[in-house]
């Protein structure tokens, strides 16, 4: 290697682009998450790779990927979003109490400040706002942003990982779920009792009111899964 010319500062290491295999599991996750792929409806890498302007290997690695994780199965020759059962939804619900309360029960142990809390107050203040707008798709950004802040706040990244992974397993049911008035009302007052939990840096009380939270999720999930198999 060549020694750079006298006189030129030492330039840093440009970074690399994404690979383009985990640009397409990000954009496919992300529909998923949104409720903007339902349940049943065929993955093909041929349809998905014309659509997002690339060849069908980084699909591919991203379909497996998503399978590896549980969030599409095979079928046939291609993979689709499967449809969970009451079964499947307490299984994930029994996972996600594990994980998220002992989470934010550490999290709030840890006392973080106020700056560092200032994203989980925009993103509430924002779904208040939306909930008095009757505006849906706004109230799910905030509180998807909402879960975002708490969970960038986590140390332990593997724990935040798994936490992802169970809570996009339902994701797509929620969103369908937070578009209902009484069902954003509920939310609302779980995550007030959240934020004012970890503001005074109250572990338990943090962990109780993120087990009501999901509590609450999963009855929901449940009440619409009854109501659509009549």
């Amino acid at each position: 290697m060549s020694a750079m010319p006298e006189g030129i500062a030492r330039m840093e290491v440009l970074a690399r682009p994404e690979p383009l295999g985990d640009r397409v599991y990000a954009t496919l996750r992300e529909y998923m998450r949104a409720g903007r792929i339902p349940a049943g409806q065929p993955l093909q890498e041929a349809a998905i790779a014309a659509q997002l302007g690339v060849s069908r290997t980084p699909v591919r690695e991203a379909l497996t990927r998503l399978a590896g994780e549980g969030l599409v199965v095979a079928e046939g020759r291609s993979f689709v979003l499967p449809a969970l059962s009451v079964d499947d939804i307490g299984e994930i619900y029994a996972l996600r109490f594990l994980l998220e309360p002992e989470a934010l029960r550490l999290l709030a142990l840890r006392r973080p400040g106020p700056d560092e809390l200032a994203p989980l107050r925009r993103a509430l203040a924002d779904m208040q706002a939306a909930a008095a707008a009757n505006d849906g798709a706004g109230f799910m950004e905030a509180n998807y942003r909402y879960r975002d802040a708490w969970t960038a706040l986590v140390p332990n990244r593997r724990l935040v990982r798994a936490i992802q992974l169970y809570a996009d397993h339902v994701r797509y049911l929620r969103a369908f779920t937070l578009d209902e008035a009484p069902v954003r009302k509920v939310v609302l007052q779980g995550l007030r009792e959240l934020s004012a939990a970890l503001a005074a840096g109250d572990g338990v009380a943090a962990a109780r009111a993120m087990h009501a939270h999901l509590d609450n999720a999963r009855r929901i999930l449940l009440e619409l899964m009854t109501e659509r198999s009549r």
